[in-house]
């Protein structure tokens, strides 16, 4: 049974199809969020995963 994908030595179309990026940089970002209620800025990750709340009111953002 002959192997069909060969992940060592991958075509030139497969090659072509799966660029690397140049310089390695991360995919978060830190964002500026006013809440409406009280106008106070925080700032946060956009990729958080813990709750973050409000410097002036104490409201969950997010």
């Amino acid at each position: 049974m002959p192997i069909e994908n060969n992940f060592l030595h991958p075509s030139p179309e497969e090659k072509r199809k799966h660029k690397k990026y140049p310089v390695q940089n991360p995919n978060s970002y830190f964002m500026d969020v006013k809440y409406p209620g009280c106008y106070k800025i925080t700032t946060i990750l956009s990729h958080t995963q813990t709750v973050v709340l409000c410097v002036g009111c104490s409201t969950v953002l997010c």
